[in-house]
């Protein structure tokens, strides 16, 4: 019980829920906005998941790898920060999660493999010396809206599509929702570092937090991401679209409504208030993943 309780924090949980769900939905959209008969490939998409969710274990304990000691101030609870995980046993799990992922990927596909390879790389170059992006705000930023931003929700859909359909193309609603998420990356690239202020200043690690202050970069944050809700209530009146409209629409209010909840209730300044709000974007980002796909459902 303990090595999978310290498994599932060397995963990041949020981060493994985060790609089941967009995976999922990239699927469901896949099979539902086309007009014609498609295969499910239950097993392709089981193995699609497999080979993601690798990579993904790879890319967050190569970080952990590298920041141990940062861990140790930031998040003491962390199983390599907090001694539960040896370097040897981290290096293991890694190895195994990047065999698994590469093996599938390149057995899957080139639109999977694209994805799965330059995922790895943005992920290894993010972490490891010498290029460290992670120091660069603008680099870090770069990362992660390059891997959750695009690669998933075009190549990762170009690979589901082709594999139900025998052939690919880019739909209105995967182009809308790369936007969305792009947007949804750039905050999350923005609010991750709020909580970790105190290590990354300590270890030079140069985060827009502490260029522009806590509550500067929320303020930001939180106001892309309103504007980005309205956005989104508003353009179904005004492009041909392929989801089911009340359901897109009104989700989108309700998130709209949550969003400014939540945000009010929040006080930058402390560090556990900041943590849960950074959680609360994640479970913003699942849900938008999930209301894309239960308009798809619909329509």
């Amino acid at each position: 019980m303990n090595f999978f309780k310290n498994f599932i924090l060397y995963s990041r949980l949020h981060t493994i829920i985060g790609t089941t769900i967009s995976v999922s939905a990239l699927y469901i959209i896949s099979i539902s906005i086309s007009l014609e008969p498609v295969e499910y490939h239950i097993a392709g998409f089981i193995l699609t998941l497999i080979s993601c969710l690798g990579a993904n274990i790879y890319i967050v304990g190569l970080n952990q790898i590298t920041d141990i000691e940062i861990d140790k101030i930031n998040k003491p609870y962390l199983p390599l920060a907090s001694g539960a995980y040896t370097l040897k046993m981290a290096y293991v799990i890694n190895t195994i999660a990047l065999l698994i992922s590469l093996s599938i990927a390149f057995y899957l596909g080139k639109f999977l493999l694209i994805t799965v390879l330059s995922s790895l790389l943005l992920g290894t170059i993010y972490s490891l010396p010498p290029f460290r992006l992670k120091r660069y705000y603008f680099w870090a930023a770069f990362c992660i809206i390059a891997v959750r931003g695009i690669l998933v929700n075009i190549f990762l859909f170009l690979h589901l599509h082709t594999m139900v359909l025998g052939y690919y193309h880019l739909p209105l609603s995967i182009r809308l929702l790369t936007a969305a998420i792009l947007i949804y990356s750039i905050i999350i690239a923005l609010f991750k570092d709020i909580p970790d202020m105190a290590g990354d200043h300590k270890f030079n690690i140069q985060t827009l937090s502490l260029r522009l202050g806590s509550k500067t970069v929320f303020i930001l944050g939180n106001s892309l991401l309103a504007f980005l809700f309205l956005f989104l209530v508003i353009i179904p009146f005004f492009v041909p679209f392929d989801l089911n409209k009340p359901i897109f629409i009104i989700m989108h209010i309700l998130m709209l409504v949550v969003l400014l909840i939540a945000a009010f209730k929040t006080d930058v300044k402390n560090k556990g208030s900041i943590s849960k709000y950074y959680q609360f974007i994640w479970a913003l980002f699942f849900t938008e993943y999930i209301v894309f796909a239960l308009a798809a459902l619909g329509s």
